[in-house]
C-alpha cells in the first residue's frame, strides 16, 4: 500500500505541498540529512523511501530497536563502496532513532559529515530531548503530522482499488477512518481485519456492524510520560487557568479516554488550586482534596466525575496567582540572603539564661493591641528592610484581603 511516487503521498501538504520546503528540496535534488518527527501511522518511512527514490539514491533501512553501531558501520562501507563504483549516494533511514542512545547517536557522525551517508531518521519522540546536539546540528528536524479522517478516507480508497468485488455500506469507511485517531497503519490494519471478515459471506459484504466491531476499543494518541502526554497536562492546566470549562473538561477527557491514571490527573489539580486560584478562592483547594478522596474511594470511572468537578469549577472560579509569585520571590531572598538571625524579640524565651540575652523581650502580643494588630512591629531580621512580596489581586477574597492590607498599613 506504500504510495510509489511523490504525488501519490497522503498527508503532510505543510511539507510537499507546492512551494514547501521539503518539496522544494526534493525538485532540486538537493539531499541532505533529516529527522522526520511526527506521530505512528504518519507516513515517516514512505517518506525516507520517497526521498531516495526521488534523489536516485540508495536506500538502507534499520531499526534502533534492533540495530547497533555494528550494523551502522556495514551500512557505511556498503555506502562507501557504492560512492566508489557508481557515484550514487546512499540514504541510511533509521526508525525509532529516539531509541538510540547519546553514544550510539554519535556513530553516525563521521560518514554523515564527509557524505557517505545521507541520515534520515524516524522518531514519535521529541527531537529536543531524544537527540544529542551534534547530531541535531547536522540534520533538519521536519514535522509530520497525524492525518486528517480525509486523508485517511484516501488511503482506503486506493487500498479498495485491488477490492472492486467487495459491497460497502455507507458511512463504513468514514467510521474507521475516525477510528484510527490520525494512524494509516492503523486504519489499513482495521480494513485488512475487516474484509476478512466481510469475505465470510457471498458476495463479499463489507457492513456497519463489521465496522463497529473492528472500530472499536482503540485509544487515542497519549504515550504515558512522552510528547502527548505532557501537551495534554498542559492545555487542561492553561484551560483551568484561562477560565474555559468546556476546553478543561474535553483535555481531561482525553487524558482520561487516553488511559492516563486519574490519580495523576487529581494531582495536577491540586497544583492548579494553589497556583492560578490561590486566596481568590481558598474553597478551591478543599474542593481538590476531597476530589482525591472521592476518587480514591469510588475509583474509576464514578470517582472521575468528582476530578471533573473540581475542574469545571476551578475554570469558572476567580483566578490568582498572588500567593504563587510571592512564593516564589519569597523562596529567592531566602537562598540569596543566607542565613539571618531571628531579631531577639521574636525569639521564644523558654529558659532563664534566654531571657537574660534578651529573647523575647519587648515583643509585643498582638492579640493585647487593638484590633489585634501591632502597628509598627517589625518581623523581618534586622538586616533585612521589609519587603512585599505577597501582593492580592482584585479577584474574589482577595479583594477584601487587599483592603485589609491597605487599612493596616494606615495605623
Amino acid at each position: 500500500m506504500r504510495p510509489a511516487m511523490i504525488d501519490d503521498y497522503v498527508g503532510q501538504s505543510h511539507l510537499l505541498g507546492q512551494g514547501k520546503p521539503l518539496r522544494r528540496m526534493l525538485e532540486g535534488g538537493h539531499l541532505h540529512s533529516m529527522i522526520l518527527w511526527g506521530p505512528p501511522g504518519t507516513g515517516k518511512t514512505t517518506l525516507a523511501r520517497l526521498v531516495a527514490l526521488r534523489c536516485n539514491a540508495d536506500f538502507i533501512a534499520l531499526s534502533a530497536v534492533m540495530a547497533g553501531v555494528k550494523d551502522i558501520r556495514a551500512a557505511a562501507e556498503t555506502a562507501a563502496t557504492a560512492r566508489r563504483e557508481s557515484g550514487r549516494r546512499t540514504v541510511l533511514f533509521l526508525d525509532e532513532v529516539h531509541r538510540f542512545n547519546k553514544a550510539q547517536q554519535d556513530a553516525f557522525l563521521p560518514w554523515v559529515e564527509d557524505g557517505t551517508l545521507v541520515f534520515i531518521g524516524a522518531t514519535t519522540e521529541n527531537p529536543s530531548f531524544e537527540l544529542n546536539n551534534a547530531l541535531l546540528s547536522r540534520a533538519r528536524v521536519y514535522v509530520l503530522r497525524a492525518l486528517t479522517v480525509e486523508d485517511l478516507l484516501g488511503v482506503l480508497q486506493r487500498a479498495l482499488r485491488n477490492e472492486p468485488d467487495v459491497l460497502i455500506d455507507d458511512g463504513v469507511l468514514s467510521l474507521m477512518a475516525t477510528a484510527a485517531d490520525g494512524d494509516a497503519r492503523r486504519v489499513l490494519n482495521m480494513l485488512e481485519l475487516a474484509l476478512d471478515l466481510a469475505r465470510a459471506s457471498e458476495p463479499a459484504h463489507l457492513t456497519q456492524a463489521i465496522a463497529n466491531e473492528v472500530a472499536a476499543g482503540g485509544l487515542r494518541r497519549f504515550d504515558k510520560q512522552g510528547e502527548a502526554f505532557y501537551d495534554q497536562i498542559s492545555a487542561l492546566h492553561k484551560s483551568v487557568r484561562g477560565s474555559d470549562p468546556d476546553a478543561a473538561l474535553y483535555w481531561l477527557c482525553r487524558m482520561l479516554d487516553g488511559g492516563c491514571d486519574p490519580r495523576y490527573i487529581a494531582r495536577r489539580v491540586l497544583r492548579m488550586a494553589s497556583e492560578d486560584i490561590g486566596n481568590a478562592d481558598p474553597r478551591v483547594l478543599t474542593m481538590a482534596l476531597e476530589a482525591c478522596e472521592v476518587y480514591e474511594r469510588l475509583g474509576s470511572p464514578e470517582g472521575e466525575l468528582a476530578i471533573a468537578q473540581a475542574v469545571v469549577f476551578m475554570a469558572c472560579t476567580a483566578k490568582s496567582n498572588a500567593v504563587y509569585v510571592a512564593f516564589g520571590e519569597a523562596m529567592a531572598d531566602a537562598k540569596q540572603r543566607g542565613s539571618l538571625d531571628v531579631p531577639l524579640h521574636l525569639r521564644n524565651a523558654p529558659t532563664r539564661l534566654m531571657k537574660q540575652l534578651g529573647y523575647g523581650k519587648d515583643y509585643r502580643y498582638a492579640h493585647n493591641e487593638p484590633d489585634a494588630y501591632a502597628a509598627g512591629e517589625k518581623y523581618f531580621p534586622d538586616e533585612m528592610a521589609p519587603t512585599q512580596y505577597y501582593r492580592p489581586v482584585a479577584r474574589g477574597l482577595e479583594i477584601k484581603i487587599a483592603e485589609a492590607l491597605e487599612r493596616r498599613k494606615k495605623k
